[in-house]
Order: structure tokens, then C-alpha cells, then sequence
């Protein structure tokens, strides 16, 4: 249903002649802010007695519920950066991270809970009894019944493989050495948006601090692709089935440069690939059934990619009014845009 080879070509027809593919965790999306002392965020945030940063869903939203927790998890952040010599290396004293948080269980677990692991368990015990029926009916020469049992264990094992493919994304969280934190973009410091950087400056610079606390910080491993290279697209291919096939929920394609500009202009600054065994999550344990593929394929998605266009260029202009020191009336303008497209209806499993 999501193929790196479709990925690859979507920018290869856009004149992009470079591509980053960067494995895609499962956890849940976190903007971190981090200043280097409390000092910082009175003098550049106007926040008084609140620590030294914050860390938001993607919809501006307090990520963590327990205070404690936030807190010595932005110092541990803050301790990394400091041993990897960032604030002198960027010049900065505060930064803003676009970031994966792990496991998906420590900010979705009513999600889990409510809505995948009921119908794991709903389909598990309706699935067995009725084949159990089936089986006896079988035995007694009933026309038909074969061929049910038959069509139900091939169900089974769907739904086996669907409570498999989520339960891989969820593990106890009881303090901060629990969590995982995967940073992929340093989206702004003191004066910068870092968005003319290359996707592979952000990843070099990210791994200098995430080898400063490998217990908190996952490095994201990644691969340059020539798009104009069958070779080199194979390659990104094999390397994105190896790492599906043990689980993983696939990878992200995004140009190699931050931002891009196609013949038509501004392109779209990422393409998930997930993986078979991860959108069974999303779309239903037999959603790769040939008769449900062929309808997914049908898949609109015009409308997602272009609210996604829209939103990175109000969120990069928001940035950017930001660190301009602008009044907070500008830097709120681009921020409501994008809080009014969020609420735009969209089919939220793409």
C-alpha cells in the first residue's frame, strides 16, 4: 500500500535528484523547547518559575501529564546537549527539536487500549468459537463447513499478526529511563530557523548529543538515495523491507534538502513508507486481503498532501517571525492558520 520506489519517484519527477530515507519510529510526535537555565527562558520566553523548557503534542498540548517526569526529562536533555558542546557549537542559548517520543503506550494508551486491543480481543474470541463450531460441523459432513474453517483460520492468523504488530510498540513507562526520545529536525536556536540546513546536517548534528545519553536519546538511522539511480533506489528498497520485516514501522522519505521547490513549485517535504504489519493498525487485520487492497489503493490523497504543504510553510514562518523577535501577534497569525487547517477534516489513517 506504501512502497519507497513510489516515494522515490514522486520526487524524481519533481526534478529532486536527491533523497534522505530516514527509519520512521513509532511514538508519539513531541516539540521540545529547551533553554540552557531557567535565566534563558525569563529573558526569552517571558517564562517565570516553569523550569527550563516544555514539551507539546503536535497540537500545542502539554505532552506530559506529571510534572516531574517533564522536568527531568528536559535535564537529561539539557545535560546531553551540554556535554556535546551544542549550545557553543550553534551559538545558542535555547532550542527548539522536532522529535519522536517512545513508546507509542506513553502518550496513546487509552488509544491502545479502547480501540486496537478490544477488537484484537473481540476478533480472537469470536474467530476461535466459531471455527470450533465450524469443526464439529465439519465432522458431520456438512456442506460447506470445510471451506469456513478454512477461510477462518486464514482470518486467525490476520488478527494474530494485527495484536502482534501493536503490542511491538508498547512497553511500561515508570520513570525517564523508560522513555526514548528520537530528534530529527533541530527546527530553530537563537536567530535561526535551520531550515535552508540539509536533512543530513540535521542528522549529524542531532547524533553529537544523542551519543551524549544513548539510554534516553535513539539515534534515527538514515540513507542518501540518488534518485536518478535504480541502483541506489533498490538499495533504500532492500533496506526498508530488512527493517519492516523485523517489525519496523517503515521510513520517511523527504528531499535532501529542508526545503524544496519541484517545477511546480514547493514539494511535499516528507513521504511516509510504512510498513505491511504496521498498517494492519491502522486499516484492520485483513486490510491487505487482495479485494481491501485494491479499494485502499483508491486512496485520496491530494487533500492530505496539500494540508501538509500548507502547514509547513505556515509552521516554518512562524519560526522564523520568532526568532526575528517579531510581536507575538505575527508569530500567533501563522500559528491559528495552522491549528485552523489541523481542523480541516482528513482521513486521519493516512
Amino acid at each position: 500500500l506504501e512502497h519507497p520506489k513510489e516515494a522515490i519517484s514522486y520526487y524524481r519527477k519533481r526534478g529532486i535528484d536527491q533523497v534522505i530515507c530516514e527509519e520512521k519510529h513509532m511514538g508519539s510526535r513531541a516539540v521540545i523547547v529547551v533553554c540552557k537555565d531557567e535565566q534563558v527562558a525569563i529573558e526569552r520566553f517571558g517564562i517565570k518559575d516553569e523550569g527550563i523548557g516544555t514539551c507539546y503534542t503536535r497540537t500545542g498540548r502539554a505532552f506530559f501529564t506529571d510534572k516531574q517526569t517533564e522536568t527531568a526529562f528536559l535535564h537529561r536533555t539539557n545535560q546531553a546537549m551540554a556535554e556535546a558542546n551544542f549550545w557553543d557549537n550553534l551559538q545558542t542559548d535555547w532550542v527548539c527539536l522536532d522529535t519522536e517520543l517512545m513508546p507509542w503506550s506513553a502518550k496513546a494508551q487509552s488509544l491502545i487500549k479502547d480501540q486496537y486491543a478490544s477488537v484484537g480481543t473481540a476478533a480472537s474470541q469470536s474467530l476461535t468459537q466459531a471455527r470450533e463450531a465450524l469443526e464439529l460441523a465439519a465432522t458431520r459432513g456438512i456442506d460447506g463447513a470445510a471451506q469456513m474453517v478454512q477461510k477462518l483460520t486464514v482470518q486467525q492468523a490476520s488478527v494474530e499478526k494485527y495484536i502482534k504488530a501493536y503490542q511491538n510498540y508498547c512497553w511500561p513507562v515508570n520513570s525517564v529511563d523508560d522513555l526514548k526520545l528520537a530528534p530529527f529536525h533541530i527546527l530553530a536556536t537563537e536567530g535561526q530557523v535551520h531550515s535552508a540546513r540539509s536533512h543530513e546536517w540535521h542528522m549529524t548534528t542531532i547524533q553529537t548529543f544523542c551519543k551524549a545519553d544513548p539510554q534516553l536519546f535513539q539515534v534515527t538511522p538514515y540513507k542518501l538515495v540518488d534518485t536518478q539511480s535504480e541502483e541506489s533506489t533498490q538499495e533504500a528498497i532492500d533496506w526498508w523491507t530488512s527493517m519492516t520485516e523485523k517489525g519496523g514501522e517503515g521510513m520517511v522519505v523527504k528531499p535532501k534538502d529542508f526545503t524544496s521547490f519541484g517545477k511546480k513549485g514547493l514539494v511535499q517535504p516528507a513521504v511516509k513508507c510504512r510498513g505491511s504489519e504496521y498498517l494492519r493498525i491502522i486499516y484492520g487485520p485483513e486490510y491487505d486481503s487482495p479485494e481491501n487492497l485494491k479499494r485502499l489503493k483508491k486512496r485520496g490523497l491530494s487533500r492530505k498532501r496539500s494540508l501538509a504543504i500548507r502547514e509547513f510553510a505556515l509552521g516554518m514562518e512562524a519560526l522564523e517571525r520568532f526568532v526575528n523577535r517579531e510581536p507575538l501577534r505575527r508569530v500567533h497569525e501563522s500559528v491559528f492558520g495552522v491549528l485552523a487547517l489541523e481542523s480541516e477534516e482528513v482521513d486521519p489513517r493516512l
